[in-house]
């Protein structure tokens, strides 16, 4: 897959910042030392970190270079690795792992959770956001769309379920809190949803297709969206994102 784009993912960044900041208010801890931001992309969420606890050392992983570059750029002052979420092995136990919108898109969370909160301190946080979109218009709809044009699924693993992710974080050990924030975001066109999920859901699907399979895919696409995205009578359209948010602290 084609490197990630910092630019288009920040051309809505404060929509994507919200959730971070929603999630990161959430975690009820003062005393913290070591803090990793897993898939921290261009740091607008390990940035949130550093001034949440300022002393501690704050750690950004991600697999884009150019994230971190961006990262890197915006602040000298933590620390930018770049790896694989499965494969990051800390020098010591954590006191915070914070994955906003980051672990949808990695396989099987039933072995991943457990490992991440074998990496923290006792007491120490998890806390996770995703996207719980798969069933929104413009999740469907890429999948309809690969389906008429004869392109292979490449969309991301669905998500194993509020249920199954409090039974596999409560067997290991956590304390977990779970809730769902559906935002509606104003959308100035359907064009802008199309260029909103071409930073993120929609890259899997138009990697392995030439210009013009793109073109024509995107084409599609953006006819869809204008079947199932009415516009407001200001012209707006409002955009369902529902997003799952986890807390777990690490108990005895």
């Amino acid at each position: 897959m084609t490197d990630w784009n910092p630019g288009l993912y920040l051309q809505y960044g404060a929509e994507r910042t919200r959730p971070a900041l929603e999630l990161l208010s959430r975690i009820a801890l003062d005393d913290v030392t070591d803090v990793v931001d897993l898939g921290c992309g261009p740091g607008n969420s390990t940035a949130l970190l550093q001034q949440r606890w300022p002393a501690a050392q704050i750690t950004g992983v991600d697999t884009s270079p150019a994230m971190l570059a961006e990262a890197r750029a915006a602040l000298p002052g933590c620390r930018f690795v770049e790896a694989d979420i499965r494969h990051y092995r800390p020098e010591h136990a954590l006191s915070v792992i914070y994955a906003n919108a980051s672990l949808q898109w990695v396989d099987d969370h039933y072995a991943l959770l457990p490992h991440l909160v074998s990496l923290l301190k006792l007491h120490g946080v998890l806390a996770i956001q995703m996207p719980d979109n798969d069933l929104e218009p413009t999740h469907v709809l890429m999948r309809e769309v690969a389906f008429e044009q004869d392109y292979p699924d490449r969309g991301r693993a669905f998500l194993a379920g509020v249920h199954a992710y409090y039974d596999i974080l409560t067997e290991a050990g956590c304390e977990v809190d779970i809730w769902r924030t559906t935002y509606f975001h104003q959308m100035s066109s359907h064009q802008a949803i199309v260029d909103w999920v071409s930073a993120t859901g929609l890259r899997p699907w138009l990697q392995d297709l030439n210009e013009t399979e793109q073109k024509r895919y995107l084409h599609r696409y953006h006819q869809l969206l204008v079947e199932q995205y009415p516009l407001q009578e200001n012209g707006q359209i409002l955009l369902a994102f529902p997003r799952l948010f986890i807390i777990a602290r690490r108990e005895p």
